[in-house]
């Protein structure tokens, strides 16, 4: 489900990012721990509730917590050998 969530400004999967450190689902709750690239990046907002909208279509979703985390901070270390040709073919190294 996540990996239909997208980067608004790279067009590639936030778990490809690597910007998903952990999920769980429990009684029609998810949470999810999420990090970014920057402390100001401007799709914060847009990513989170992108990702309330693709998890809330889930019927046997009810409620979602987004928890931030900075800890550890998020390097290209974390992104995925697709992540990496998704941006390859966008002409960006990682």
């Amino acid at each position: 489900m996540l990996t239909e969530v997208l980067d608004p400004e790279l067009s590639i999967s936030i778990m490809d990012l690597g910007l998903v450190y952990g999920t769980a689902i429990s009684e029609g709750n998810a949470r999810i721990e999420l990090t970014f690239t920057a402390t100001a990046c401007p799709c914060m907002d847009f990513i989170k509730e992108d990702i309330r909208d693709r998890l809330l279509r889930e019927s046997w979703i009810q409620k979602v917590h987004i928890e931030e985390v900075w800890d550890p901070p998020w390097t290209t270390d974390r992104i995925t050998p697709a992540g990496r040709q998704a941006l390859k073919k966008l002409g960006v190294g990682a």
